[in-house]
């Protein structure tokens, strides 16, 4: 089991919860008076991680939503910030990233080293040595995308190699083949709580990112009764824009009190979903 994994089960328990909330910030929708303010974006995240540290079992910023801004120093000054004030909650970035070898290891170096990220999420079509410069840190995680949340996914992702779905394989590939350091997890979207099961059953106990929650509307209970382990934990469920923005999709001048009501609330569906609790 790497550091990443263990850390991640230490949160788990911590804090009795199985949310990840995505970092993805849009200044157009921040209250006025954050948007005016220097250094919007980190001003922001640093009040929703005020917020609801004691909630999580990870944050999630995705990098896109940074650098659309030119704002990769307030990406940098956000993990920082986790580490410093939050040490047991790790941060994964979602860059999605996927090169050739050299390429990827400059990729590995960028997640890890400039932005001290405690896991990346990555793409594995270019097959497993695109994959190695991530998986050789083995003390950080790598989060593979295998049966993603959106529905473009089927066109390529259900298509049938050798008799099996591709996710299928690409599991298999994780959990037979890739996982060598104990530090592998996959990306597997709530909003197919049928592919989502059939995930768990090859890969056993790894842990699965589930986006999907919140916005896209994926089913909580379904999702964390077919993705959860055999120990009732083993998942990340990620919300972004139904926790930083709220209902109405705009963010209030109490958006973290907000954020920290809408994640105490989707806190309490997760877990009571999960096998092995006991609820009131």
């Amino acid at each position: 089991m790497s550091a990443f994994v263990r850390a991640l089960a230490q949160a788990w328990e911590k804090n009795d919860s199985l949310l990840c909330v995505g970092l993805d910030p849009e200044i157009e929708r921040f209250p006025a008076h954050i948007a005016a303010a220097p250094s919007p974006i980190f001003q922001f995240n640093k009040a929703v991680i005020d917020a609801t540290h004691d909630l999580v079992c990870a944050y999630k910023p995705q990098f896109a939503h940074y650098a659309a801004y030119e704002a990769e120093d307030q990406l940098e000054r956000t993990i920082e910030y986790v580490h410093r004030t939050y040490p047991a909650i790790p941060v994964i970035l979602d860059g999605k990233r996927g090169d050739v070898g050299n390429t990827a290891e400059r990729y590995a170096i960028e997640a890890f080293e400039r932005y001290g990220a405690d896991a990346v999420t990555v793409n594995p079509y270019l097959g497993g040595d695109s994959l190695e410069p991530f998986l050789r840190h083995a003390d950080k995680g790598v989060f593979i995308l295998c049966r993603t949340s959106n529905p473009g996914a089927r066109d390529l992702q259900d298509l049938e190699v050798g008799g099996r779905r591709l996710y299928h394989v690409v599991a298999e590939l994780a959990a037979a083949r890739w996982n060598s350091n104990g530090n592998c997890a996959l990306v597997t979207g709530a909003t197919y709580p049928r592919e989502l099961a059939e995930v768990r059953a090859i890969v056993g106990d790894m842990p699965l990112l589930l986006p999907g929650v919140g916005a896209q509307g994926a089913d909580v209970a379904q999702a964390v009764q077919n993705g959860q382990n055999s120990g009732g934990t083993g998942l990340l469920v990620s919300s972004s824009r139904g926790i930083l923005y709220g209902a109405r999709g705009v963010a209030g001048a109490d958006f973290a009190g907000a954020a920290r009501t809408t994640a105490l609330a989707l806190r309490a569906e997760i877990n009571a979903s999960r096998r092995g609790r006991q609820h009131a």
